[in-house]
């Protein structure tokens, strides 16, 4: 039985953009990308050691191929990214019985593009939402903010917000820099997507289809100095990836306390959790979360199936492995969690509702 003042999850809806390419394609174009790196074996290992079989993408794989200007990629974000958000949030209100008219907020994350007015207000007026809507753009959480912006999402339907529209999008592949032979660059190119996500949050008494789980509140960590770990540089080409090799080890040694924190702040303990719902930035992270935590062999497997099928796609990527979850009907309490730029770790606490 949800408690009355659990904010809860009406639908879920993910989707990519139309183009494709498998693994073994991007690997031979980053033969042409960046010959330099091409060269040592041991880089090339990497698209191999990434598990991923496919990954969609905003364009097809030879429009990367050429050189491409910061102006011309979020360009492309805007036009893509719309007409994502547009098509997965209708999709989403749909499932969870609500018009547009019924929205009280909208919010919004994404890192990969650049939009002003953001995207929030695009997506009110493409859908016809009550333009006195509340507004919530997020921008710069990366990976972490799927998990924020859920938390967030249930943050307002606690405030009072009873219909909340959540969506993420992301089309990472547009922040590759063609040339950039460094080595963040390059294990970019072997990890990075697209795709979106679409979320309907309500107050447990407002009328819908059954409750997919309740959210009982969230946790945030923020590492001090820890800026250099992962981020953008912006250049002239765009948004340059910066990745740090420490990330697994850094995971592997605080995830253990941060979890229990996390747990401990709404009156949980480890033994309370059955599901864990864990970002896949990479198979390496995954095994660090598994050591961590001291998880069973398959617990994290959902997370491993979606970096396999859609690559890494940044914030959207942890609201994937939630739906490939709930495929699969969980039972009891939950743990959504996901790490990001800042150096930061974004908890939230689920509870899955009972399946008839």
């Amino acid at each position: 039985m949800n408690a009355p003042s659990s904010p809860v999850l009406r639908s879920l809806v993910t989707g990519t953009p139309p183009h494709s390419a498998l693994q073994s394609e991007v690997q031979a174009a980053a033969r042409t990308l960046f010959p330099r790196m091409s060269e040592r074996r041991q880089m090339l290992d990497v698209f191999a050691n990434a598990q991923i079989e496919r990954r969609a993408l905003s364009r097809p794989l030879e429009w990367y191929l050429e050189p491409r200007g910061f102006a011309e990629k979020n360009a492309v974000f805007l036009e893509e990214a719309r007409t994502l958000i547009v098509r997965l949030s209708r999709e989403a209100l749909r499932q969870a019985e609500l018009s547009p008219a019924d929205v009280d907020a909208v919010v919004v994350v994404n890192t990969s593009g650049l939009s002003t007015p953001s995207l929030d207000a695009f997506l009110i007026g493409a859908l016809g939402i009550n333009p006195h809507a509340a507004r919530l753009p997020i921008w710069g959480l990366g990976c972490a903010g799927g998990a924020s912006g859920l938390a967030r999402a249930a943050d307002l339907v606690r405030a009072g917000y009873r219909r909340v529209l959540y969506v993420a999008v992301e089309l990472c592949s547009l922040t590759l820099v063609r040339g950039d032979e460094s080595k963040s660059n390059f294990v970019g190119t072997a990890l990075f997507a697209d795709g979106g996500a679409a979320l309907v949050v309500t107050a447990p008494e407002v009328p819908g289809p059954p409750p997919l789980l309740s959210l009982h509140g969230a946790f945030s960590t923020l590492i001090e100095d820890s800026e250099d770990i992962m981020g953008w540089d912006v250049v002239d080409d765009g948004l340059k990836v910066r990745f740090s090799r420490d990330i697994p080890t850094l995971v592997h040694s605080m995830m253990r306390e941060n979890v229990a924190q996390a747990l401990a702040a709404q009156g949980w303990t480890r033994e309370d959790v059955q599901t864990f719902v864990v970002h896949p930035g990479g198979v390496k992270v995954v095994a660090a979360y598994e050591q961590a935590l001291g998880l069973p062999d398959g617990a994290l497997d959902s997370s491993r199936a979606v970096l396999r099928e859609y690559g890494n796609m940044s914030s959207a990527t942890v609201l994937f492995v939630l739906a490939e979850v709930l495929r699969q009907r969980p039972q009891g309490r939950g743990l959504l969690s996901a790490m990001g730029p800042g150096f930061s770790a974004e908890h939230v606490l689920l509870d899955f509702a009972p399946q008839a």
